[in-house]
């Protein structure tokens, strides 16, 4: 899942992004209202936690500027401003939810959770599966042929952005918008590397292979066999 921070104050924001990234979020942070118009429709987030006191343009205006473009990607409004005017203000602008500050990265990772399932992000079943592989994405547990795997942050993000697209060939690029940063997900090998380690993860020791390469493109998870996909 890849989000979209901006926030002027830069501990708040370095907060946020670390907290995020923790849990396997992929964060872009910009810190001005006109930035953050600019970013949120010149890539495809999964959602927006936007600010209402920045520079340039208020959290507010920058709202209802990408609601009146279009945009529709879920936006969670972050306010010092607690009264129930100020809130309901941020609501009809067009955000999804609302958040007062302080607050604590848990309630904030909540909220991410909450304003995402509205979203449509996780209307059907919590639970991905591809042949004996399953996952979990309200505990992020994931087990083949009923064994627990530990997969680290970005892994799990990795194999959830495949078995999201069942059968569906996905380029680098693509896997890489999804679970980097911008900066990131240009080098060029980052994918692959991880890719690599989830087939050692996933696929080593059993006859069935689940990831493979599609030749000049990206990669699929498939329980078709590796001389259909090369």
């Amino acid at each position: 899942m890849r989000i979209l921070l901006v926030e002027d104050e830069l501990k708040i924001a370095a907060y946020v992004k670390r907290g995020l990234e923790e849990q396997g979020y992929a964060m872009d942070a910009v810190h001005t209202g006109r930035k953050g118009v600019d970013w949120a429709v010149s890539a495809a987030y999964d959602l927006i936690i936007l600010d209402i006191m920045l520079p340039e343009l208020d959290g507010l205006t920058v709202c209802r500027e990408l609601r009146e473009r279009g945009l529709h990607t879920p936006i969670l409004m972050l306010t010092a401003l607690s009264s129930v005017d100020d809130r309901v203000n941020g609501l009809d602008a067009g955000a999804d939810d609302y958040l007062v500050k302080p607050f604590a990265i848990k309630e904030l990772l909540a909220r991410v959770r909450a304003v995402s399932r509205r979203g449509g992000e996780e209307n059907l079943s919590p639970r991905l599966r591809m042949a004996d592989l399953e996952m979990n994405t309200r505990t992020h547990q994931v087990s083949r042929a009923g064994k627990p795997i530990e997969l680290a942050a970005k892994e799990y993000s990795v194999l959830e952005c495949l078995l999201r697209e069942p059968e569906r060939v996905l380029t680098r690029m693509q896997i890489g918008e999804h679970v980097w940063n911008f900066d990131v997900y240009n080098q060029s090998n980052v994918v692959d590397v991880y890719i690599r380690n989830l087939r050692r993860k996933i696929d080593e020791g059993f006859s069935l292979k689940l990831i493979h390469t599609i030749r000049g493109t990206g990669y699929l998870i498939s329980t078709r066999d590796d001389n259909e996909t090369a």
